[in-house]
């Protein structure tokens, strides 16, 4: 995602300064095109199978009882209780109060605006982690924010420690953490996270941490760690998290923020006048999702790493140079043995209308889209066939060589 300066225009067709400088998203402009096309769609991150039957039941049962109208604002009571027990059996010694530390959104996607709006202002620095998820950059610009850009580098996709105390200054209001990591699959280790606390505590920085696919990971017990847990940051980190990816339940928007009181209370007014709240029926069956049992997350994850398995061994054979994620549900590949001439969005299109698979660019995932001409993503949240239609179709990118 490129920033740059709008041009002039007549007054009536004048898009605002900050909206000029940035696109649409890439990723669902590709989930467009694999519609048009009948691609199999490994570009947007969303699943091709049912949630688990507790969260439709506690849907059903919720609009059957009239749960139509508004809950409070930020979020039904109940379900912020869930949450909060949810995450004290989750990660031990982490005590979240559920009355006045958890705003609940309209996905993690509002979460993140919310926050960004209600504790960043303008001209502030934010510190972003490239290659990145692609909202992160235009909700800083919306929020009048300055990005500050940290390169992570492959094969292992960490930060030069030096690169990231360099970024820090007396103008650095927060860093974004993703982890488990969209788009590469990086775990931030405790060392990492050490660092990070350093800095924080050191410069007075909050730590906005995306933790959408806290259970999606292949490193076993304790392999996410939650920036909230970590000595020195506990005080200083927004949690963003939401049903979607682990419950398998993209299309209905409900997600939430962790922090402390004084934080939350910022981002709870803004998200007031954002969206008011999040569905009620839906809220009812977040319940329900956050009484699942341990063995559904342990299930979940050896379920994702069979899928990653399945993927990488059909990208490997059609020729990509694959960067096996330790998290999340994407494979960043690097095309430059399929794709000499190095144009990842030409290459991706051709992917979709030729190939009938659907992935996306890396060009989107960093502020100069020619650092991501030799990367492409696919995702894997698909059932076992979809993957094997998928890696049959990838076949033939080989034999186009």
């Amino acid at each position: 995602m490129a920033y740059s300066q709008p041009a002039p225009a007549a007054a009536a067709s004048r898009l605002s300064a900050k909206a000029a400088t940035f696109t649409e998203s890439v990723i669902r402009e590709m989930t467009r095109l694999a519609i048009a096309h009948g691609a199999v769609n490994l570009a947007q991150g969303f699943p091709d199978f049912s949630c688990p039957a507790e969260l439709k039941d506690a849907a059903k049962a919720a609009i059957d009882a009239d749960d139509n109208q508004y809950a409070i604002t930020w979020g039904a009571p109940a379900f912020r209780a869930s949450i909060a027990a949810k995450v004290a059996r989750a990660y031990p010694g982490w005590d979240v109060d559920p009355d006045t530390q958890i705003c609940v959104t309209c996905g993690a996607t509002e979460a993140m605006i919310a926050t960004m709006l209600g504790l960043v202002d303008p001209g502030d620095e934010v510190i972003l982690f490239e290659p990145f998820y692609e909202n992160y950059g235009p909700d800083a610009v919306l929020s009048g924010a300055v990005p500050r850009l940290v390169r992570l580098r492959a094969p292992d996709w960490t930060f030069d420690e030096a690169e990231l105390r360099a970024a820090f200054s007396d103008r650095t209001r927060a860093i974004v953490v993703n982890t488990p990591h969209n788009p590469t699959g990086k775990m931030f280790s405790r060392a990492e996270l050490d660092v990070i606390a350093e800095l924080c505590q050191r410069h007075d920085v909050l730590v906005i941490t995306d933790e959408i696919y806290e259970h999606i990971h292949y490193l076993g017990p304790g392999g996410h760690i939650p920036p909230a847990t970590v000595p020195g940051l506990a005080d200083r980190t927004v949690t963003v998290n939401a049903l979607s990816k682990t419950y398998a339940v993209t299309g209905w928007r409900v997600g939430w923020t962790i922090a402390p009181a004084a934080l939350t209370a910022g981002i709870r007014k803004v998200h007031d006048f954002l969206t008011v709240g999040a569905a009620a029926p839906l809220q009812a069956a977040g319940v329900a999702a956050m009484g699942l049992p341990a063995s559904y997350y342990t299930d979940l994850a050896a379920a994702y790493q069979a899928r990653r398995d399945l993927l990488c061994d059909a990208l490997t054979e059609a020729g990509f140079g694959v960067s096996q994620p330790s998290g999340a549900y994407y494979v960043m590949c690097d095309t430059s043995a399929v794709d000499p001439d190095g144009d990842d969005v030409a290459f991706a299109r051709r992917l979709v209308s030729e190939i009938g698979v659907a992935a996306v660019p890396g060009s989107s995932f960093f502020a100069d889209p020619a650092d991501g001409r030799h990367i492409i993503r696919f995702a894997f949240p698909k059932r076992e066939e979809t993957l094997r239609e998928a890696a049959s179709r990838l076949r033939r990118v080989r034999a186009g060589r």
